[in-house]
């Protein structure tokens, strides 16, 4: 645990009873109805790698030996907290290091030293009780290794299903369980598929995160003006002059350098593709083996477009979640044009390298990454 002077910087422990306290209860179901949610959960991962690899054309895209070993949790709120926490710890290494290098002879040190990592803690639970309850399921792609699994079959991912969120949604939508657990399971199958075909993933994206962290400002005072200014776009206490209708900016747009705009441009661009590809397979898949397809996604999409409250919005806008809800949207674009215009085979030279992904005006523009990487093929041929 990164620490100095004996306080540590993060304290996870603390975040993680944090929001485990409080996240709030889920719905309302029996045992043996949960046990039932458990294990069709874990049915429909199943079934879903074989729908999703024969309808994307990855099953044979680099498949490293082992991939059926990646870890599938169906987990509760609070297990996905801790899921998540051992992620962050992992990604957030290298900065918290640079910060407990800065932080004793930083202008403001003393300060931040003074906060320590208990309310940093505290703050960090704070986010993810809010996020607890919302996420049906994740790829978590930096987990750290699992002790139980082999060397070789061990990626460092896992697929995590959050059976409370999932069965409320499908409650709140009245739709049929069954079916909008498969198509959940359709579009995490997806993302698992991706980082488990396309062997260099992983590593570019951890790459981009790490430049992107590594050109972070760490001077503490800098960052407690970063953090105010964060604290008066939520609660509307706003300088003069600033924007009356609220369009602040997300805590991810208010630490940015220039060189991090760069990089935040590349990451946004891959992360529509990778959301969007994987609302675009659920829908090719889900015909086939979700009856009711065309309801859950029509009621969905309202869902996702509505958001809730006014609380619900604001943290939305501040945490950039707003964001990914345009990530789907446009990765999705993007998926169905080039699919339609080139077929699957040629959407998949997406995944060759780094050099042929799409850069964020392209996410706008497919044709222009159509003419790029395509005829730049051709025309070496």
């Amino acid at each position: 645990m990164t620490s100095i002077g004996g306080a540590e910087m993060v304290d996870w422990n603390l975040a993680v009873a944090t929001a485990s306290r409080l996240v709030r209860p889920g719905p309302e179901v029996s045992r043996d109805e949960a046990r039932a949610v458990v294990a069709e959960l874990r049915r429909h991962a199943k079934s879903s790698e074989e729908h999703v690899r024969s309808f994307t054309r990855l099953a044979e895209a680099g498949s490293a030996p082992g991939t059926h070993g990646t870890p599938v949790l169906v987990v509760d709120r609070a297990g996905w907290v801790k899921a998540n926490v051992a992620g962050f710890r992992e990604v957030l290494k290298p900065l918290l290091e640079k910060m407990q290098e800065r932080r004793g002879t930083s202008p403001g040190g003393a300060v931040l030293g003074a906060v320590g990592g208990k309310v940093t803690g505290v703050e960090l639970g704070m986010l993810l009780s809010f996020l607890a309850s919302r996420v049906l399921g994740q790829y978590e792609t930096f987990a750290p290794p699992s002790r139980d699994l082999p060397a070789g079959e061990n990626g460092g991912g896992r697929l995590l299903l959050v059976a409370p969120n999932i069965v409320h949604v499908e409650r709140e939508l009245d739709v049929h369980p069954h079916d909008f657990r498969l198509w959940v399971c359709l579009h995490e199958e997806t993302h698992r598929t991706q980082f488990t075909a396309v062997p260099w993933l992983r590593d570019h994206i951890e790459g981009e995160i790490q430049s992107f962290l590594g050109e972070t400002e760490v001077d503490p005072g800098t960052l407690l003006e970063r953090l105010r200014e964060a604290a008066q776009s939520l609660t509307g206490n706003r300088p003069e002059g600033a924007d009356p209708e609220g369009g602040g900016r997300s805590i991810v747009e208010l630490v940015q350098t220039p060189a991090q705009r760069e990089i935040l441009a590349r990451l946004t661009a891959v992360m529509s593709l990778l959301e969007g590809h994987a609302d675009y397979v659920m829908d090719g898949v889900g015909p086939q083996v979700v009856p009711s397809v065309a309801e859950i996604r029509e009621k969905f999409q309202k869902r996702r477009a509505s958001g809730a409250g006014r609380l619900d919005q604001a943290l939305r806008k501040l945490l950039g979640l707003d964001a990914k809800l345009r990530q789907y949207r446009d990765g999705e674009r993007f998926v169905r044009s080039v699919v339609d215009h080139v077929g699957m085979d040629g959407f998949n030279r997406v995944w060759t390298s780094p050099n042929t992904l799409p850069t964020k005006a392209e996410i706008a523009k497919p044709a222009d990454w159509i003419a790029r990487v395509h005829r730049k093929a051709e025309g070496a041929q």
